[in-house]
This record gives structure tokens, sequence and C-alpha cells, in this order.
């Protein structure tokens, strides 16, 4: 059967951290809306079928007109979200059509590239769930409550999760079904999916591929687009 993927972006999260009474999303990032670029990105991936958009209720008119302006047209839904990211998503593949895959992924993350991508969701639909991650660089402590030190995992094992995560619809779909029936709640998927006993596989990311959440990750967003400009 063929595959037909399903782009979830996940933008109903507050902007604390960045400060603003503004959604961080709709913040300029280096002449368009931050939420834009992240559409953007899966816009032109070509193994991306549907976008599905999740996000505030009292932003969704908001979202949708940049959506149009950006010439954004595989979207097909603006759902509003939950109370928790976990909530988010099981709105927004409520909303999602005919997909076999789910690729779920932060509207934060504006720095996505199409070939990372294609990436994911090739090894999503090869392993049944996958995530895009890099290696950590530095050193990782576990501390107790108290902030004393318990142990130093092994460095080489270790890697920071990013987005997008892919997932095959059948693989996702009872996950979420155990997760509601035990009334547990999680901020990542990948670990709603493990909790069925399901591996999932990393691919490797991008150092570049990072999660606006501050004014400095503003300034680093800009100046890596600034770089690629300068590299194309």
């Amino acid at each position: 059967m063929k595959s037909f993927v399903t782009a979830l972006i996940v933008a109903a999260g507050g902007s604390t951290r960045m400060g603003t009474r503004k959604n961080k999303l709709l913040l300029d990032l280096k002449g368009m809306p931050v939420i834009a670029r992240t559409l953007l990105a899966f816009e032109n991936t070509d193994c991306i079928q549907e976008i599905v958009l999740v996000c505030r209720k009292e932003e969704r008119e908001e979202m949708l007109e940049i959506a149009q302006i950006f010439g954004v047209h595989k979207l097909s839904s603006v759902v509003s979200g939950g109370k928790t990211r976990q909530q988010s998503v099981f709105q927004g593949i409520k909303a999602a059509g005919a997909a076999t895959h789910f690729a779920i992924h932060d509207g934060a993350r504006a720095l996505i590239t199409p070939e990372d991508i294609q990436r994911a969701v090739s090894d999503g639909i090869c392993f049944g769930a996958s995530s895009l991650g890099v290696p950590v660089k530095d050193t990782i402590k576990v501390v107790d409550g108290e902030g004393y030190v318990q142990g130093t995992p092994n460095r080489a094992l270790m890697w920071n999760v990013q987005t997008p995560q892919v997932f095959e619809k059948a693989v996702y779909q009872r996950a979420m079904k155990k997760a509601e029936q035990e009334g547990a709640d999680y901020t990542d998927d990948c670990q709603l999916v493990e909790q069925l006993g399901v591996g999932v596989h990393l691919c490797m990311g991008s150092y570049e591929n990072i999660k606006i959440t501050t004014r400095d990750d503003l300034a680093l967003g800009e100046h890596i687009l600034q770089l690629r400009e300068e590299d194309a």
C-alpha cells in the first residue's frame, strides 16, 4: 500500500520563556513568522501529502491567514489544541485524513529542512517508529532532588531527540488508546509509543534544527538562516 504521510504541526503551547505577550510562533524570523517557516518546510517536502496544524483557539484565524499568505496548500485543517501537548497532538490526529503515517513536529522548530523531513519519514516508514536526533556534545549528569550527582551516563549512548517524529498510524493509535485508558500524559511522542514496548529508531538530524524558545534562539535562528543564504 502506498504511504500517505500527514504532518502534524503542534503550535498550541505557551511562550513563557520567550518573555513576550505575543506567541513566539507569530514573531518575525528573518522576514516571516516562525510558524510560516515551519509550514513551508513541510509544504516543500514531496513525501508529505497533508498538513494539520494544531494551535490555540484564539489564534486560529491568524494562523490560517499566515498559511494563505505564504502559499501553504497542503494544509487541510487547523484545529484547537488541548490543555497539554499530548492532548493537542491527539486533537490533530483526529483531524487527519487518509494517513498511513504521522510526522509530528514542534511548530517552534522552524529551521527544519525538507531533506531532514524526508530522512525522518523514510526512517519512520522503514521502522514504524522513528525520530530525528543528534548525539549530545556535553557530558550528562544524573542528579538527585538536592542537586548531588548520582551518576554519569555513557555520552556515546546519549542523543538529543528532535522532531519530526514519525509513526505508523496503527502503532500511534494503539499508544493513544493505552495512554487514555491509563490516564497517562507524555511530553514526547516517542515516549508515548515506547510504553507499548515498541522500539523507536533514531536517525541523524541536524544541530541547526533548534527549537525557538527564547530570544537567544531567535537570534541564533536568524544567524543560521543568514549563513544558509550565503552558502546558497
